[in-house]
């Protein structure tokens, strides 16, 4: 063979080597994983824990349920009020009121005004306007109403819509009876359907009041529904209580119903 063809096929042979071996070079290179260059060589990629961010319980101690100066004090058929309690701190709050000012049902714990204000602002807001119907009622004048309705209903009767005297939470300063300008349904269950009613249930809790005495609760609470009857324990327990399905004190808090009087 002559000398230059074999020069030419050795070329050829080293040109075609250099080429497969510049391939085998690339797929290799190219396998090879990227470095981090961001961690050392002793440091280690660490998985963040997830954090527990379930909402600590609900302290159901952080008030007292016997004390006349709580807000979660609970007064009901079997746990009376001292007797001749009057609280310290009854003044008149400024909002839309059904009687004169004069007049002692017109008055409200201080500790609770400031909520019952903003709540009646609130509502107004909306287009409804809630009246101050009745608030704290010494226990002379419950002694009155109740009698009253004896004298009306009997005994058996009232006891199932009025406290005896020395157990209405009206007698805490806590509490209050509302009801609407024109006073249709005044102290009637007809009232959860005014606009009022249906405000205030839908609402009261973002101001610290619950409906003391539910549809349904009668063989716990021993009154009949009162969709008026407000009761002010604060923002912190009457919205837990609203997405409770204990909806009323005593379940709420575990304690024994009081349908009747000891």
């Amino acid at each position: 063979m002559p000398k230059k063809l074999l020069i030419l096929l050795g070329v050829i042979i080293l040109a075609v080597s250099l080429y497969f071996g510049w391939l085998k070079f690339h797929d290799v290179f190219t396998e090879i994983p990227l470095i981090n260059t961001s961690n050392s060589e002793n440091e280690e990629t660490v998985t963040p824990e997830l954090k527990d961010e379930a909402p600590a319980g609900f302290d159901k101690t952080k008030y007292a349920l016997d004390k006349s100066a709580s807000p979660w004090w609970v007064v009901n058929k079997t746990r009376p009020l001292p007797a001749g309690y009057v609280p310290a701190d009854l003044a008149v709050p400024d909002v839309r009121l059904r009687l004169a000012d004069s007049e002692e049902q017109m008055k409200f714990s201080k500790s609770a005004t400031a909520d019952l204000i903003a709540m009646f602002k609130a509502a107004e807001a909306d287009d409804v306007q809630l009246v101050f119907g009745s608030g704290y009622r010494s226990e002379a004048l419950q002694r009155q109403f109740y009698n009253s309705y004896v004298a009306q209903d009997g005994k058996a009767a009232a006891d199932r819509y009025s406290a005896r005297p020395g157990t209405s939470e009206h007698q805490t300063g806590l509490a209050f009876d509302a009801t609407s300008v024109s006073q249709n349904c005044h102290l009637e269950i007809c009232y959860a359907n005014l606009p009022e009613g249906m405000w205030l249930a839908a609402n009261a809790h973002e101001y610290g009041f619950i409906l003391r005495y539910p549809d349904g609760k009668e063989s716990i609470t021993g009154y009949q529904y009162e969709p008026w009857h407000l009761r002010w324990v604060g923002t912190e327990l009457a919205t837990e209580m609203n997405n409770s399905s204990a909806k009323t004190l005593e379940e709420f808090f575990g304690l024994p119903v009081a349908p009747d009087y000891l």
